[in-house]
């Protein structure tokens, strides 16, 4: 062997004893992780059910608005905390719970797990959240969702060791309100593309903004005259298990 191929050698040693340590993680397409039943994006079927989403809260302002219109429409939603806002209004998320919506974790910070997180730091933000809820007397749902979407391998394995799966949303009902876009284009997002099985992604907490609010007071009862049941995800996936 000659010195370059020496170096050639080492130089490859080196590589995968640096790649070795870190948690490099592959990403299977939507259609795998269906399959699987590791990520759910929303639950065909004939039933007239669809399910709403709150990311980031709680919100002392947004929040509370939105249980009360809620309330008004008979509609469940499930509500994915990030652990610093619980730290600081725990008793906006146990009226959540109180008024038989669902809590489910949404990480401690709002980390996005992108291409280069580890297995431990992803344990450690849905753990942190997880130990929180437990101190405050919370019962959280089975669900995880990845702030921003971002998911991987790494992200769904870790959940599923936690007891928890991965639920994103409906591609066509992201409705982006976090960039404030303007009620009526939130509107239209739900509206124009609302079918059975749908989960919808909104926000209860987007900063200066009461865009949300103000969407719901249309989107809450269209969706009531056109037959919709609002649900949890809980009862969603449930019934698409029955069907």
């Amino acid at each position: 062997m000659n010195a370059f191929q020496i170096k050639w050698l080492l130089l490859s040693l080196l590589v995968s004893s640096v790649i070795g340590g870190f948690d490099l993680p592959s990403k299977h397409d939507r259609s795998y992780y269906e399959q699987t039943g590791d990520v759910v994006w929303d639950v065909p079927m004939k039933e007239k059910l669809i399910a709403l989403t709150f990311d980031d809260g709680p919100n002392p302002i947004a929040t509370p608005l939105i249980l009360e219109l809620l309330k008004t429409y008979h509609a469940k939603g499930t509500f994915f905390v990030v652990g610093y806002r619980l730290d600081k209004y725990p008793d906006l998320v146990k009226r959540e719970i109180r008024e038989s919506h669902e809590v489910a974790n949404h990480t401690n910070l709002h980390t996005y797990f992108k291409k280069n997180t580890s297995k431990q730091a992803v344990r450690a933000e849905i753990q942190s959240l997880s130990s929180k809820f437990e101190d405050h007397n919370i019962q959280e749902s089975p669900w995880f969702r990845p702030p921003g979407g971002y998911y991987n391998d790494i992200v769904v394995q870790v959940a599923k060791e936690l007891g928890y799966h991965v639920v994103l949303w409906s591609w066509h009902q992201d409705t982006k309100d976090w960039s404030k876009p303007g009620v009526d284009k939130i509107i239209a997002k739900v509206l124009d593309n609302a079918r059975n099985g749908d989960i919808v992604l909104m926000h209860d907490h987007v900063g200066g903004s009461m865009q949300t609010v103000e969407a719901l007071k249309k989107i809450l009862p269209e969706l009531q005259r056109r037959g919709f049941k609002m649900v949890t995800v809980s009862e969603l996936v449930s019934h698409g298990i029955m069907e």
